[in-house]
């Protein structure tokens, strides 16, 4: 199960990094503890509308794009676990038993 805090984290931790900047500079712009953006980052706490604007601010990343980014993190995991479980429904993914390991076998090769 995806969660938004840990998507959103993610977003906010790759923009920082891929600017070079450090935890402690973005801290200190955006007005938040170190340790409490860390959180944020590894989806550990939910932070307020007012906090991630902020941090958007230090960023220079437009909330309305990491939102977007994020959102579209949330689509794609979403599409994959409909995939997933339409595989899974459709019995295409069954588990084996041990005895269906060998006559499965023995068609492979009798096929080849």
């Amino acid at each position: 199960m995806m969660l938004l805090r840990r998507e959103l984290g993610d977003v906010l931790r790759e923009t920082r990094q891929g600017q070079g900047r450090t935890l402690r500079e973005v801290s200190a712009e955006a007005a938040c503890s170190l340790g409490y953006l860390s959180e944020i980052e590894r989806g550990e706490k939910e932070a307020s509308s007012e906090l991630l604007a902020s941090i958007c601010r230090a960023l220079d990343l437009p909330l309305s794009q990491m939102l977007s980014d994020v959102a579209d993190r949330l689509n794609l995991a979403e599409a994959a676990e409909t995939q997933m479980t339409a595989v899974l429904n459709e019995g295409l993914a069954r588990p084996l038993r041990h005895g269906q390991v060998r006559v499965r076998r023995d068609q492979v090769v009798s096929a080849a």
